[in-house]
């Protein structure tokens, strides 16, 4: 038994709410992990699925590179030193679900709902015969890991989503046949750029654009979300970024790591709602995870600033055709003086785009009919998983300076396993901070960690924590006013 945690008494003795983690995080141990490949699909497998997870951004051959073939391709430095490695007791905690069940009360946990590593590099592999196998063998790797566990942890599936052919039926197998309650999907899917490929097959590892399922998409994944709400389980995300094109530094990790789950947070939230995936699914909800809040601020800003000139009727004010030439000309003569003077004779607005009458409302799918209608297109399907040590998480509750004076919905991540959490024990003492320090109130502290996660985890499913520590406090908090 461990002992007593004082900083998570100190704030047990203040509040009377369970403490929900939506973003824990375990290793997979690679010896019992290779037994699960084996298993899935054999030596082939066991021998491919590593071959291909050592080519990618986040697990790559970087350290038998030298600089000059480091620079040559663009290497990125991958994670390295990722563990708290010091602190033995965490990294086996991160390791044995057995022994983070015993560590709960003490870390001050009552729930955490537990996402992968190595898993989020298996979900997103070109091959589609190893992706798909490796999901699978990954998922029971999970399954049989916590099954004993239930009252108190919950781990998510991954399934991956190269189409929605696959998706539909990697996220069937997942849930019907596997019994999961949670998703993991990514971000974003990686596309070849077809002419460069065609010109040079060995381009398709640089040459490629992110398909986030929305905006440009190569399918039509209205498909997958409508099984996810047959299913009764919600989409979440947890892809990383860094790497790419802007976090694509040879020499140093942080410059990569520094934003890239905001980045790609950002790129499928964006792309599901310019898309209308919350327009045509009002009753899906969509959690976003480890980037944080600020940035579903700023891009919430900037959805509606630009909505508000660049709607579809808006837009029509920029239209080239609807200046008026008579007046333009007159002030030309008069204002442009004589280095404009002498091209009088010349169009002066041949710079001006073309209409395209087709395609000029960029907001058409989703759906808006006033700016009211952000509320339910993003403030309300969308979820951000914020960790404990983020000073913007505040934020989430400032409705004073949010965008339409949204609280935007923020739920405890507490990243425990990797190595910005070099102290489990610190987590909801870290939480609880801001509301010492007068930034946040009891109320929004109760909203973080216990009323959005229940919101999300129920939305669909409302006997989510059935059988757990935390149903009758959930039971409670769903009753009617």
């Amino acid at each position: 038994m461990f002992e007593a945690n004082p900083a998570v008494e100190a704030v047990r003795s203040q509040i009377d709410h369970p403490v929900i983690d939506s973003d824990g995080h375990f290793f997979e141990f690679v010896p019992v992990l290779n037994e699960y490949l084996a298993q899935e699909g054999g030596e082939t497998l066991l021998r491919d699925f590593w071959a291909a997870a050592t080519n990618n951004e986040i697990m790559s051959n970087w350290y038998e590179l030298t600089l000059e073939q480091k620079l040559d391709v663009r290497q990125n430095r991958p994670v390295f030193w990722s563990a708290p490695a010091e602190n033995t007791l965490d990294y086996a905690t991160a390791n044995f679900p057995k022994l983070l069940y015993q560590r709960m009360d003490e870390i001050g946990l009552d729930f955490s709902v537990m996402y992968p590593g190595i898993g989020n590099v298996a979900i997103s592999l070109g091959n589609d015969d190893v992706r798909r196998a490796g999901c699978r063998a990954f998922n029971r790797y999970f399954k049989d890991a916590f099954a004993e566990f239930p009252d108190r942890m919950r781990p998510a599936a991954i399934v991956p989503a190269h189409t929605p052919e696959e998706a539909v039926e990697e996220l069937e197998h997942a849930v019907k046949e596997q019994g999961f309650s949670v998703v993991l999907l990514p971000s974003y899917i990686k596309r070849p750029i077809r002419a460069a490929v065609r010109k040079d097959p060995s381009m398709e590892r640089y040459a490629y654009w992110l398909d986030c399922y929305g905006v440009d998409s190569d399918y039509d994944y209205d498909p997958l979300w409508r099984k996810c709400l047959e299913l009764k389980v919600l989409p979440t995300f947890h892809s990383p970024s860094h790497g790419m094109v802007m976090r694509n530094s040879v020499t140093n990790y942080c410059y990569n790591h520094i934003g890239h789950f905001a980045a790609a947070g950002d790129a499928v939230a964006k792309s599901l709602f310019m898309g209308g995936v919350t327009a045509r699914f009002p009753e899906l909800k969509f959690l976003f995870l480890e980037g944080g809040v600020g940035w579903a601020r700023s891009l919430l800003a900037d959805l509606i600033g630009h909505w508000e000139k660049r709607n579809g009727e808006a837009i029509l004010q920029f239209d080239s055709r609807r200046i008026d030439r008579e007046k333009f000309a007159e002030l030309y003569r008069e204002y442009g003086g004589s280095l404009f003077r002498e091209h009088l004779a010349q169009e002066p607005l041949a710079h001006f785009n073309p209409p395209d009458e087709s395609n000029y409302d960029d907001y058409a799918a989703c759906n808006l009919s006033e700016k009211g209608d952000f509320i339910e297109r993003f403030v309300e399907p969308f979820y951000f998983g914020c960790e404990a040590d983020d000073p913007i998480t505040t934020s989430a509750w400032d409705t004073l300076r949010n965008p339409l004076g949204a609280k935007l919905r923020a739920v405890m991540g507490s990243d425990i396993g990797h190595w910005d959490v070099p102290d489990m024990r610190e987590v909801v003492e870290e939480c609880w901070e801001p509301v010492e320090h007068g930034q946040m109130t009891k109320a929004d502290f109760r909203d973080f960690v216990f009323t959005n996660p229940v919101e999300f985890w129920t939305h669909n499913r409302p006997d989510f924590f059935k059988g757990t520590r935390v149903q009758d406090a959930v039971a409670r908090a769903m009753e009617p006013a």
